[in-house]
């Protein structure tokens, strides 16, 4: 069980990129929690100056041996991890992926950010990107669909991530609507662009956040195209594009298993990930390097460290105790990382739901206040927080007793 790491963190805005200032934010919740001069001081100590992780020269120099032997030295170095926190839109900013990173998270996606706009507007880059020093393995994650922007946007975060990935995956409207992600599952040829563009110009891997195609077989035919473009890592989610609702479908291990069986490179399972044993059962029938895990780390980003929500422990609750940790604690936690990097509230008010959302069924008059609040403050969750406790609700998260295994091991044996 993986112990909560310190935090000793010293936040990079991608400021000295756009070298643009802030004028006082509107209050809404697209403005930042507090502004971002708030952390200047303590910017200044972190260089932005980095050298990039890089697997050396881009792979057009490399032979398809060497690439592969570059791409697997490269996941070596980054200590091979196997935990790690997928994409989110709006949900896997910086304050999320250091929490979580507390509590046995090994590497982290940023959110989904838009190519043309993360290239146009310096706003959106130094709102919507930031990082630091300790926010390391770093997939930085961009949504594309024409290389040269594709590679503008890269070009601009290499310095600061391990790779740069594209969203291959994303099923919603939006996607659609903006032809990226997974609806360039039926332009492959694009794709493949995509992918060559980066990895012959950057001097970070290129990794791929795909879906499965209803037939095995194109499947791996897709995921081979997209390793021989240069990929040097992919993510596989074990649905298709249709099947959007991870509640109703399971996802196909299987397919992963066959994936990673066909590559050379490493591969990542997403899918049914909903606690450490989930984890373990994934990386035991797939075969895969490491497991993604997103809406529930969203309700429980101690996930990694072991523990485990109410309803998942229903069933076996004799082997079970109180972990000494609820998600009001985790609250307050993500709470404190955001007043130290600060980010849209619009993402704070999101993460406060996801996270006290069995709280708030016992207390729904709560959250309605919680709802009626147009511009949110620090002081108002903090106070929201007390008020939960103060109303005696606790919903404490879950471990495994290690003493009642112990004992039940021995009763087998």
């Amino acid at each position: 069980m993986n112990k909560p790491k310190p935090l000793l963190s010293n936040p990079i805005h991608l400021m000295a990129l756009t070298q643009t200032t802030h004028s006082d934010p509107p209050q809404n919740d697209d403005a930042l929690c507090s502004h971002p001069q708030h952390n200047q001081e303590e910017q200044s100590s972190s260089s932005l100056e980095e050298t990039p992780s890089s697997i050396g020269s881009p792979v057009k120099c490399l032979s398809g041996v060497s690439r592969f032997e570059r791409a697997w030295a490269h996941w070596t170095k980054l200590g091979r991890p196997k935990f790690i926190v997928a994409p989110m839109v709006d949900n896997s900013e910086l304050p999320f992926r250091m929490l979580c990173r507390k509590y046995g998270a090994e590497a982290a996606y940023t959110p989904m950010l838009h190519s043309r706009i993360f290239t146009e507007n310096p706003k959106y880059r130094s709102e919507e990107f930031t990082t630091c020093k300790e926010d390391r393995p770093l997939f930085v994650q961009f949504c594309a669909n024409d290389p040269d922007t594709l590679l503008e946007a890269a070009r601009r975060v290499e310095s600061y991530c391990d790779y740069v990935d594209i969203n291959l995956g994303c099923p919603q409207r939006i996607a659609r609507r903006g032809y990226y992600g997974a609806f360039l599952m039926d332009n492959l040829p694009l794709v493949k662009s995509l992918v060559e563009k980066l990895a012959s110009n950057l001097n970070v891997p290129v990794s791929c956040k795909i879906r499965v195609f209803p037939k095995l077989e194109d499947t791996l035919k897709y995921a081979k195209m997209l390793e021989d473009a240069g990929c040097s890592l992919l993510a596989v989610h074990g649905r298709t594009r249709d099947e959007k609702d991870g509640k109703k479908f399971r996802a196909d291990w299987n397919a992963i298993k066959a994936v990673k069986n066909e590559l050379k490179i490493p591969v990542l399972a997403n899918g049914n990930i909903r606690h450490m044993d989930d984890v373990q059962k994934c990386l035991e029938e797939t075969g895969a390097d490491g497991v993604l895990s997103a809406e529930t780390l969203l309700e429980n980003p101690a996930l990694f460290s072991g523990f485990r929500t109410a309803d998942l422990v229903a069933d076996n609750e004799k082997d079970y105790v109180d972990g000494k940790l609820d998600q009001a604690d985790l609250v307050v936690e993500y709470l404190k990382l955001c007043e130290k990097y600060p980010v849209p509230w619009r993402m704070i008010r999101s993460h406060v739901h996801k996270m006290l959302g069995d709280w708030f069924r016992l207390q729904p008059q709560v959250r309605e206040d919680l709802n009626a609040q147009s511009r949110l403050t620090f002081e108002f969750l903090y106070s929201l927080v007390d008020r939960l406790r103060e109303l005696g609700v606790r919903v404490p998260l879950h471990q495994k007793d290690t003493c009642a295994a112990r004992d039940s091991a021995e009763a087998i044996s």
